[in-house]
């Protein structure tokens, strides 16, 4: 392994590692970035304290791997455990993968996919899951191509601001 490859890395310039208190900024960036692209900027209401809290405080909800190609910040993805019933197993969910893009075809994501396979082998996971855009073509070939298949008979559901409170706050059947 040469001097500026890490575990988890493709090549001479590509290092992966895990996030470390001081990185919520660049975390944040990445956030914001992934959103544009998503176009979802305006859902983005996370601030540093809240990352922070989320990824070092007392008890961690999820976890980051960072890129970085020749030094430079190129990428994230941001996971957490969940638990499979069937299986009787924990799992990991991969919220975020974002490659900038004066980055992509340079094996980065790639790289952060093959680390967080080595991450859900490692702990003893059943399965590894994210969602992707259904427009969201060039992602969806690049899954494919990495053998992922597609959960088309599962469809996302979402409670969140009222309707979560709502449904927190009340004994009435729906």
């Amino acid at each position: 392994m040469s001097a500026r490859q890490s575990a988890g890395g493709s090549g001479d310039g590509l290092r992966i590692r895990p996030a470390q208190p001081g990185d919520e900024g660049l975390v944040l960036q990445f956030v914001k970035e992934l959103a544009e692209y998503e176009r979802l900027s305006q859902e983005v209401v996370a601030t540093e304290a809240d990352l922070e809290q989320a990824l070092f405080g007392q008890r961690p909800q999820a976890e980051v791997l960072l890129a970085d190609f020749d030094d430079q910040p190129a990428g994230f993805a941001l996971f957490f455990h969940n638990f499979s019933t069937f299986a009787g197993k924990p799992g990991l969910y991969l919220e975020d993968l974002f490659v900038r893009p004066e980055y992509r075809g340079k094996g980065v994501g790639v790289a952060l996919l093959r680390r967080l396979a080595a991450v859900t082998c490692e702990r003893g996971c059943a399965r590894m899951e994210w969602v992707v855009l259904d427009w969201n073509r060039p992602a969806i070939d690049f899954y494919d191509r990495l053998g992922a298949r597609s959960m088309g008979d599962w469809k996302t559901y979402r409670l969140e601001a009222a309707p979560l409170a709502s449904l927190a706050s009340s004994d009435v059947d729906p």
